[in-house]
């Protein structure tokens, strides 16, 4: 059998991927609403699963709202150092925002071993104390971005019904077995909280990362 190699210059790899998934998308016949095509497609793209077309489940408005919180010079806290990793930080830092993850922070270890919690719940309690109500970053705002840990997704949902913690976007798609199709689920019950989640198990950091990059890249 002979194999015969597309050739793509290296610049246009990226492009003739998102071709790719375009055709695609319109053979199964999906028909994507325009605010939201973008970051459904670069998951699709990150990840070469098309169940993301299905599985992504946005708030009213969440696109928009991400949007105007980067313009605004918003933080993003992830729950991974892999997540964090992924972020376009040049893009984030040219709209005056920042990306941060604490998890490796020997406070939030020290929390974490003192409470018998997760390291990612306690580095929500963290973030909650700088971004939350009367914490020094109060005013700016802060999106998260879970791919890995549900307890970190659960922590948040607690500290938004306490009114602890008013997240600009919350990216949910934490991948795994254990509470992660129950965290998410806890995350679509908020009514005021703009969200991107990943309904079932699947997601990841590299997902994580994607979604705040398709909305960098809007910018």
């Amino acid at each position: 059998m002979k194999i015969e190699l597309e050739q793509v210059l290296p610049s246009q790899i990226e492009a003739r991927s998102f071709e790719i998934i375009g055709r695609e998308l319109e053979q199964m016949g999906k028909v994507l609403d325009p605010e939201q095509e973008p970051v459904i497609k670069r998951c699709i793209h990150t990840t070469a699963d098309f169940e993301y077309a299905d599985s992504l489940v946005f708030s009213d408005r969440a696109v928009e709202q991400g949007l105007k919180a980067l313009k605004a010079g918003a933080h993003i806290v992830t729950d991974t150092r892999m997540g964090f990793s992924g972020v376009n930080k040049g893009r984030l830092e040219k709209l005056g925002g920042e990306a941060l993850c604490f998890m490796a922070d020997p406070d939030v270890a020290e929390i974490a071993a003192r409470e018998g919690c997760t390291r990612a719940t306690a580095s929500m309690d963290k973030a909650a104390g700088l971004y939350g109500t009367g914490g020094p970053r109060e005013r700016i705002p802060c999106i998260f971005a879970v791919g890995n840990a549900p307890t970190a997704l659960v922590r948040l949902y607690e500290l938004v019904t306490e009114g602890r913690l008013k997240p600009a976007l919350i990216i949910g798609v934490p991948v795994g077995f254990v509470n992660v199709v129950q965290s998410k689920e806890l995350i679509l019950t908020l009514p005021d909280t703009p969200y991107i989640v990943a309904r079932g198990r699947k997601g990841g950091s590299n997902v994580a990362a994607a979604i705040c990059n398709a909305l960098l890249y809007r910018i």
